[in-house]
């Protein structure tokens, strides 16, 4: 059996947290139709760590949106925990979004008003979770990256590193089933990238988080159990680490 039917075989016995089946995206934009996804059919198990990797443009992040359900399929079908994204309304997709899954953003995308607790507390409140207990939350979680101590700082007075590491707090304060993260060393030195991965793969293994993590950097890649790798809108290749 080649590797990549053993790995076909592998995600088949397994319990499968996202299951992508010929998912196609076109962009309308004028009279230019730009296909970014091209037929994508892929399986990640509930607890895998997954990187995807691939030329600018290649369709990394678009594949990411998709999968989210930030952006709506052209055709083909996305499940997730066995539930098809489609069959969602728009707010049992916001719901699931909410209750389930965490995101993490190369930019940052922190309110630049509100300090480091505010920030991680901020999808607790909006999902209803009582501003006490929300508090209380968003203080642990930003213990859980070692930021205890920077809770009243607003982003401007931090560093780019803890800035990351309070973009993880926040995305990992509703304990979601699964991590988003697109490019989350991008603006991040090297050892500080480091630290962020470190992170990462410590949530995965003892949380049994499942990750999927765009990434143009070899070296993050090589800490996920699989790569992805992505060219002109489709799946180029799908390894083992």
């Amino acid at each position: 059996m080649s590797r990549q039917a053993t790995l076909v075989q592998e995600q088949t016995d397994q319990v499968l947290s996202i299951q992508v089946s010929d998912v196609h995206k076109t962009y309308h934009t004028g009279k230019v139709e730009v296909q970014a996804l091209k037929g994508i059919d892929l399986g990640i198990a509930r607890g895998e760590m997954v990187a995807v990797m691939g030329p600018s443009g290649c369709g990394k992040t678009t594949l990411l949106n998709t999968l989210s359900g930030l952006d709506d399929l052209t055709s083909g079908e996305v499940v997730i925990d066995g539930v098809p994204l489609h069959e969602m309304s728009d707010r049992e997709r916001t719901r699931c979004r909410a209750e389930k899954m965490g995101f993490i953003f190369q930019a940052f995308n922190l309110l630049p008003v509100l300090s480091a607790v505010e920030n991680v507390e901020l999808p607790l409140l909006v999902a209803g979770v009582k501003p006490g207990e929300a508090r209380k939350r968003a203080q642990a979680a930003l213990a859980w990256v070692n930021l205890e101590d920077q809770t009243d700082k607003r982003p401007a007075e931090m560093s780019g590193g803890q800035q990351q590491r309070v973009t993880i707090a926040r995305a990992l304060v509703n304990e979601p089933a699964i991590v988003w993260a697109d490019e989350p060393t991008g603006n991040l030195d090297s050892e500080t990238s480091c630290d962020v991965m470190d992170l990462l793969c410590r949530f995965n293994r003892e949380r049994k988080q499942t990750f999927v993590v765009v990434t143009h950097d070899p070296v993050v890649a090589k800490r996920a159990d699989r790569t992805v790798r992505m060219r002109d809108g489709r799946i180029e290749s799908d390894e083992r680490n």
